[in-house]
């Protein structure tokens, strides 16, 4: 189990088949942020209902890029599901913008969403609906009841990977055939 001091911010975590929560089973999340207060993270694998295109028009927000209007918006999580978040590459100088890594960041303000629309926006970028958010210790307590595994997050993942496969690559990225786990834990 990771100790308090172990900062998880880009690290991908993965559900293991044991985890029978509806909002995080099978899931793959982001870390974006975590310190003694706790955690936020974005799931990365998971649709939403909604399209890009559906969250501009609501926005009131026009593009012309076909492809960015069926791009699918990612379920981030349980809180807070009215708000957007974009995890993309490329700084840019957005509102509100938090680096998780080098060259890696999550935004929260319209201003990007903006510019994808308008086609100057991130090269890379995901937009996902609520985020998941852990108090303190909750997350070290989690993973040290095997809800967890860990592993280094990468661009091809987040970005280029069909959504159906990132569960079973993140786990490969540290070994683990995710198909051959047990679907519960146990302690000895």
């Amino acid at each position: 189990m990771p100790a308090l001091s172990d900062n998880l911010a880009n690290q991908l975590l993965i559900a293991l088949p044991a985890l029978d929560d509806p909002h995080f089973a099978r899931s793959v999340a982001l870390i974006c942020q975590h310190d003694d207060d706790g955690a936020m993270g974005v799931v990365v694998n998971r649709a939403s209902e909604y399209t890009l295109g559906e969250v501009l028009r609501q926005m009131q927000l026009e593009t012309d890029d076909e492809a960015l209007r069926n791009r699918v918006v990612l379920y981030g999580g349980p809180v807070h599901p009215e708000r957007g978040f974009v995890l993309h590459d490329g700084s840019g100088e957005w509102d509100s913008t938090l680096e998780i890594a080098e060259g890696l960041y999550l935004t929260t303000s319209r201003d990007i969403l903006e510019a994808m629309a308008g086609g100057h926006g991130p090269a890379h970028a995901v937009v996902a609906l609520g985020c998941a958010g852990w108090g303190a210790g909750q997350l070290e307590f989690e993973l040290g009841e095997n809800s967890w595994l860990t592993a280094p997050a990468d661009g091809e993942l987040l970005f280029d990977l069909p959504l159906e496969q990132r569960w079973q690559a993140a786990g490969g990225r540290i070994g683990v055939d995710m198909t051959r786990m047990t679907d519960y834990s146990g302690h000895a």
